[in-house]
């Protein structure tokens, strides 16, 4: 058998500024590193993924972003650590401070309240909700959501709820009252794909790894990748 010699060539990697520190980032980092849930990923989902952080300037590293595949046929979901939108918001020199909480009701009475953090009673009150309100210095009027928590709680293929939603709902539907508060105050900041984990349902049956990622030196080189940045960026953002 003739030997073959080949000639790797090195992955071109994308930088872009987040928080103040470069980021490096190229397709094969996303595959080795910064896939969740198993799948295999195409190449179109790498390099959306790839966009989504470069034009939103998020670091995936720190887990301001995640890649999400369930096995090799489902479509990659692509989702915002919990910390980015109240990051953002507090940047933001008009931005004046932030309430949210649940909403129940009484089992005896039928009576309905919206109360503020996650506790509620469960011997005696339904969570059926969660709302927030974000205030600015500019308005007389905070930004303020309440949503149902039967839209987003989260289920198995079989209809069961899933182990994240089982366990603490009311942490799961706070979580997307404050994302969507957040986003309807500071849209310029938080648009183009920004959703977090909570929010899409074929996203919530993994936990995700909050950790830093180590990437080892050695290991940032890998063939290019077949489909242009560019060209995923126009069709995202475009």
């Amino acid at each position: 058998m003739t030997p073959t010699n080949t000639i790797a060539k090195k992955e071109q990697m994308t930088e872009y500024v987040s928080n103040g520190e470069t980021v490096k980032l190229s397709p094969g980092l996303i595959r080795r590193y910064l896939v969740s849930g198993g799948g295999n990923v195409t190449n179109e989902e790498v390099n959306m993924f790839l966009s989504l952080c470069r034009f939103q300037h998020l670091n995936p590293f720190i887990r301001d972003a995640y890649l999400i595949k369930y096995g090799d046929t489902q479509p990659a979901t692509m989702v915002i650590g919990k910390d980015v939108f109240m990051k953002r918001a507090q940047k933001q020199p008009e931005f004046d401070g932030i309430e949210a909480g649940l909403i129940v009701r009484n089992k005896e009475t039928g009576a309905v309240e919206e109360r503020p953090g996650t506790f509620y009673q469960k011997s005696s009150e339904d969570l059926i909700g969660a709302w927030a309100k974000v205030y600015m210095k500019n308005t007389r009027v905070p930004f303020y959501v309440s949503i149902p928590l039967d839209e987003y709680i989260g289920r198995k293929k079989n209809g069961e709820v899933n182990q994240q939603w089982a366990t603490k709902p009311a942490t799961m539907i706070r979580k997307v009252a404050l994302a969507q508060a957040l986003r309807e105050a500071f849209p310029e900041q938080n648009s183009g794909g920004m959703y977090v984990q909570e929010e899409l349902p074929e996203a919530q049956e993994i936990v995700l790894d909050d950790e830093a990622v180590i990437v080892q030196e050695e290991q940032k080189e890998e063939p290019e990748s077949t489909v242009s940045v560019n060209s995923v960026a126009g069709a995202l953002f475009g």
